[in-house]
């Protein structure tokens, strides 16, 4: 494995929501038989072509750094939580369609991770609302997962499917709504599938930027002290 680049990306979202089942699901293409709770943080790798077919085609190993606990946690409990925010290439945030409160608590799982439990200035304003801008500013990439579709009634699913919409808009991510038990919902082909490629070439290409701008940052930095000398 040591061959091959790897890039790190983060799965937040409630307890209960279905984090371990979904990296199992995307790691194994298998169904998670008796999930449990995550204690700290649990580790699982993915393969990806990145740009496949085409002449820039490259695989990469994906870690999926399942992180457990929630945002209510104690300010102990987030600190050590922190760690796992280092050198962050991506986050899939996941949360349960059944239940509207794991949803609204992406925005505050959000924050955390991307400010180390220190709000931002600009992604919130005085009277709590989130400020859609400063998340289409963010350079690191954000994928929308919601689970339990199969358990939303017929009938509701056009209310549940409005809201997701809007946690889309709201985090400039694209929405995969799926359930975990079938890996059919992310068969070969699938749109589910087209995205979820999309967004680990998204977080690829945020990596080879990054590189590219460190790169010119020391050439600029390197030829001001051969000019100062």
């Amino acid at each position: 494995m040591a061959s091959l680049d790897r890039v790190k990306v983060l799965v937040l979202g409630d307890s209960g929501v279905g984090k371990s089942s979904l990296v199992h699901l995307l790691c194994q293409n298998q169904v998670l038989g008796n999930p449990s709770w995550t204690v700290g943080c649990s580790v699982d790798v993915r393969v990806h072509d990145y740009r496949e077919g085409t002449p820039e085609e490259k695989t990469y190993y994906i870690e999926l750094w399942d992180v457990g606990g929630s945002v209510g946690s104690a300010s102990s409990v987030k600190s050590t939580r922190a760690v796992f925010y280092n050198f962050v290439n991506g986050i899939i945030l996941v949360h349960d369609l059944t239940n509207k409160k794991s949803s609204q608590n992406l925005y505050p799982w959000s924050l955390e991770a991307l400010s180390k439990d220190s709000s931002p200035t600009g992604i919130i304003v005085s009277n709590g609302d989130y400020d859609r801008e400063q998340f289409a500013e963010n350079s690191v990439p954000l994928l929308l997962i919601g689970t339990k579709f199969d358990q939303i009634p017929e009938n509701k699913r056009n209310d549940v499917l409005t809201r997701t919409a809007f946690l889309s808009e709201d985090f400039n991510a694209e929405e995969i709504n799926l359930d975990c038990t079938n890996p059919r919902y992310l068969a070969a082909g699938s749109s589910n599938a087209v995205k979820l490629s999309r967004f680990f070439d998204k977080v690829e290409t945020s990596v080879k930027l990054k590189c590219m701008q460190s790169f010119t940052d020391r050439r600029r930095f390197n030829f001001k002290s051969l000019h100062n000398d």
